[in-house]
Order: structure tokens, then C-alpha cells, then sequence
């Protein structure tokens, strides 16, 4: 178990899970030493090669984050903050691990930006999503680009546009989020979701990340000509990929090697 010291961010890993927790309560506003906190765990997440999903939350029960800090958007600051802010999703996309958001309750503006960031979301019963920064006369860049591709273009124009806020079982259906899981058991919930991927290879899943993220925007053949590469020439190379056809045909239980 590895643990780094911050003072706006905890992060740490156990068992193959590294966590992200945003510990500025009660609303985890995002200002510009907690993301630059943000980016340095993103790093070493990134380094770690033990890792096989990383897990992003806010501390208490009010928000995962309440956004980004408005006096931090003035125009004395606000170059360092898009810069430091788009570094978090520029290393997020990075990452070979798939990511997780748990959100445990209000994520507005910038925090839902980082939760849609995430390969998978789940919500708590109460949790509150919205981009309100129409409402300030501004937008929110990370959103408008991502969450068309997430939800259908017309229902990302309304909550883009009209800044209002929508609630975790409006989110699921639209398909923003994975899972709804009751409030008074969501810490719980949330590791039993998370438990059947730290039983899988590493290297099954960065390879299973990489391809989505590339064939995303390809016409079919160009899609599957880049699966089948990373397939045949990546995967197959693997020690993984081996022992689990192995033990599969062995009739035994995989030994992972995460390599």
C-alpha cells in the first residue's frame, strides 16, 4: 500500500485501486493548488504500474465538487487555471488505466467536467449534476466537448445552454451514469463495484481501454483494423494474455503478472 502526502487531495493506492479523493469539504471547490494537486497524483498514478483502476471522489457527503473556484476564472488568473485545469483531462486521457468516478453528491461545473472525464461513473441516490457557468456568461470547454459525445447532442445542448441541474436517476438515463447506488450504503456499494476489476489483468485492461479510445471516431473497417492490431501485436504479446488462455484450458484459476 503506497500513500502520498497533500494537503488539498488524498491519494493513495491498495490493491491494485488508486484513489483520488478531492478533500476540500464541504463542497471540494477546485482551486488552483488542489488541481495542480490533481496533476502531480495523476503523475504518479500514471507511473505506477501496480495500478489497474483509478478511483476519483470528493470528500464527505455534500459534493464530489462544486467546480472550479470563480474568483480563480478573474483575468489575472485564469490562463494558469485553464492550464492547470485541461492538465488534469489531458492526463486522464493519458492514462493506460481505466478511471472511475464515485460521486457522493453535488458535481457541478468543472467537478462534473471531471466526473464525465471518467471511463465510468457511479452516483449516489442524492448526487446533483449541472454545468452552470451559462449562467455566469462563460462555458465550460471540457463539457461542451465531451458531453455530446456521452449523451444524445440535444439533451448536452439543454444542460449546456440552460444551466440547470439534473438528478442522479435523470443522469442514469440518459447514460451519463453507470450506476445509482442508495446514499446511507453508497461507500459500500461503490467497493463492490469496483471489486471484479481488481480481480483482472492490468494488462487486459489498459489494452481494452487503449482500443476503445482509439477506434472511437473511425469508420468501421479503420476501427477494425486498429482492434485487431493492438489485438494481435500488443495483447497477444502479453504475459497475461497467455497465462489466462493457459489456465483457462488448464482448468485452473489465472496467475496474473499484470505484464
Amino acid at each position: 500500500m503506497s500513500k502520498a502526502q497533500f494537503q488539498f487531495i488524498t491519494y493513495g493506492v491498495a490493491d491494485g485501486l488508486a484513489t483520488l479523493t478531492i478533500n476540500r469539504p464541504p463542497f471540494n471547490v477546485l482551486d488552483i493548488p488542489t488541481m495542480e494537486e490533481m496533476n502531480v497524483a495523476l503523475d504518479l498514478c500514471q507511473a505506477d504500474t501496480s495500478v489497474k483502476l483509478l478511483m476519483i471522489t470528493g470528500a464527505g457527503e455534500k459534493a464530489f465538487s462544486a467546480g472550479v473556484e470563480v474568483a480563480d476564472h478573474t483575468p489575472d488568473k485564469v490562463d494558469r487555471m485553464i492550464e492547470v485545469f485541461h492538465g488534469i483531462f489531458r492526463r486522464m486521457q493519458q492514462l493506460q488505466i481505466p478511471t472511475l468516478a464515485a460521486v457522493n453528491g453535488v458535481a457541478l461545473g468543472g467537478g462534473m467536467e471531471v466526473a464525465i472525464a471518467c471511463d465510468m461513473l457511479v452516483a449516489a441516490s442524492n448526487a446533483k449534476f449541472g454545468q452552470p457557468e451559462i449562467k455566469l456568461a462563460v462555458f465550460p470547454p471540457i463539457a461542451a466537448v465531451l458531453l455530446p459525445r456521452l449523451v444524445p447532442p440535444a439533451r448536452a445542448l439543454e444542460l449546456l445552454l440552460g444551466g440547470e441541474n439534473i438528478g442522479a436517476d435523470e443522469a442514469k438515463a440518459i447514460g451519463l451514469v453507470n450506476r445509482v447506488f442508495a446514499k446511507e450504503t453508497f461507500a459500500a456499494d461503490v467497493q463492490a463495484f469496483v471489486a471484479p476489476f481488481m480481480g483482472l489483468s492490468r494488462a487486459a485492461l489498459a489494452s481494452t481501454r487503449k482500443t476503445i479510445r482509439a477506434v472511437a471516431d473511425k469508420p468501421f473497417g479503420a476501427a477494425l483494423d486498429t482492434a485487431e492490431n493492438i489485438y494481435l501485436k500488443e495483447l497477444m504479446n502479453t504475459d497475461d494474455a497467455k497465462e489466462g488462455l493457459a489456465a483457462f484450458l488448464e482448468k485452473r484459476k489465472p496467475v496474473w503478472r499484470n505484464t
